[in-house]
């Protein structure tokens, strides 16, 4: 073969491979990872109080918390175990397990969310009038409107025998320079119970319902910061209080009911999601 044939022949052989390169797609992008559709949160937290609608339960006590996400779907279990001012076979310890499921209405505004919460007391004695479980479903409604949440709820104990009713507005305020925001929180409930405790009996010995009803609110601000992108630290601070609070066993006259009082809490919680 002559050096011009050779040098023909290179040249088709060039034309070729530039052709099928020139025909040959880019290899496609590598894909994002995709976001995570389920995530866990953890969050041991402190609170100088236990108080619970309004009645108080312990004083300062440790309240972690696990929670696992998944869409629309919620299921934790909270905790608490007071370090001092325990109230014996009641709070210490507590368990209580959790659900709930958010039904988008309008998207960003309204929304439905019904719910569980199982509330048990491992070490509760009966026979002294506390339960060792209660059961309560729930149903909220959701609705977003000028920066303000509100949420009004029900709740119906089905040991307890009977419903709590209650309104929630939120309302959050950037603070972009310190890296936080100032949230804000309003509760106000009422409740009447048919059967608040079990094995009880009235003056004479014969035995007899419990009835517990009251009225109760909470105001409190609490603060975040964002530590890195899987966890934050908040502090709050509310007050919260009982009032028109009475017990009644079977037909004896109502007494009031003396756990029921004000008290300013705060609270220290660290959260990490993963």
């Amino acid at each position: 073969m002559n050096t011009k044939t050779t040098c023909l022949l290179l040249s088709v052989l060039a034309l070729v491979a530039l052709s099928a390169q020139a025909q040959t797609p880019p290899a496609a992008p590598a894909p994002e990872p995709a976001a995570p559709s389920s995530s866990w949160v953890l969050t041991p937290a402190v609170a100088s109080q236990y108080m619970f609608r309004g009645v108080r339960l312990g004083g300062p006590s440790f309240e972690p918390s696990l929670e696992f996400d998944s869409g629309s779907l919620a299921l934790g279990v909270w905790a608490n175990t007071p370090i001092t001012d325990k109230v014996p076979g009641q709070s210490d310890p507590e368990f209580d397990f959790y659900g709930s499921y958010t039904l988008e209405m309008i998207k960003d505004t309204l929304s439905w969310v019904p719910g569980f919460t199982i509330y048990t007391y491992p070490d509760a004695n009966e026979s002294n009038g506390f339960y060792k479980a209660t059961y309560e479903p729930n149903l909220a409604l959701k609705y977003t409107v000028a920066g303000w949440t509100l949420t009004p709820k029900v709740y119906y104990d089905l040991k307890l025998k009977g419903p709590t009713y209650e309104f929630t507005a939120a309302y959050t305020i950037p603070l972009p320079d310190a890296k936080t925001e100032i949230d804000f929180t309003a509760t106000a409930g009422t409740f009447k119970w048919t059967a608040a405790a079990p094995n009880a009996t009235m003056t004479v010995g014969t035995p007899a319902d419990v009835k517990n009803y009251g009225n109760y609110y909470l105001v409190g601000i609490a603060a975040p910061f964002q530590l890195s992108s899987a966890s934050k630290l908040t502090v709050g601070v509310a007050y919260t209080k009982g009032s028109d609070n009475f017990i009644k066993i079977g037909t004896d006259g109502k007494y009031p009911n003396s756990a029921a009082v004000g008290r300013t809490v705060f609270t220290l919680s660290y959260a990490y999601t993963f």
